[in-house]
């Protein structure tokens, strides 16, 4: 699996605002706290609001804000959301994939592929991610006293 830039940026101002929700969260600041250029992140905040996993309120006072719990937004959504489909095969869906004569097993191997690929961006939330930060943080502060 590829891991473009505009999914790792995706998935980091998804962290980030998690990581304020409920406030709302500006698109500078967002691109300021994970160093994104800001005109790059607000096409990518287009597709996540879009995909309907943030809510844009708009104003002085206005900004983005999880449409969803973060616990019930996982990787997986969030990569879809700005990239599509998270396996493929020559640009097709993998499981479109046929061969002939020796290679004739090959499409098998891309769809345990994309199964492992899914079992891992599926079955991890944003809310997961915040909690394993926040365990690295505390075992950091406590090993450093």
């Amino acid at each position: 699996m590829y891991v473009s830039a505009r999914t790792d940026y995706a998935v980091r101002a998804m962290l980030s605002v998690a990581a304020d929700d409920p406030a709302l969260v500006k698109a500078a600041t967002l691109a300021a706290a994970q160093d994104i250029p800001l005109s790059f992140l607000q096409g990518i905040l287009l597709d996540l609001r879009r995909a309907g996993l943030l809510h844009s309120h708009r104003g002085v006072d206005g900004g983005y804000q999880l449409a969803r719990p973060a616990d019930e937004i996982t990787v997986g959504d969030v990569v879809r959301a700005v990239g599509g489909a998270l396996t493929t095969v020559r640009g097709l869906p993998t499981a479109t994939a046929t061969y002939h004569g020796a290679a004739v097993g090959l499409r098998d191997v891309w769809v345990a592929v994309q199964e492992a690929i899914e079992g891992v961006v599926d079955h991890r939330t944003l809310a997961d991610l915040r909690e394993l930060q926040m365990a690295r943080t505390e075992e950091s502060t406590s090993s450093m006293t």
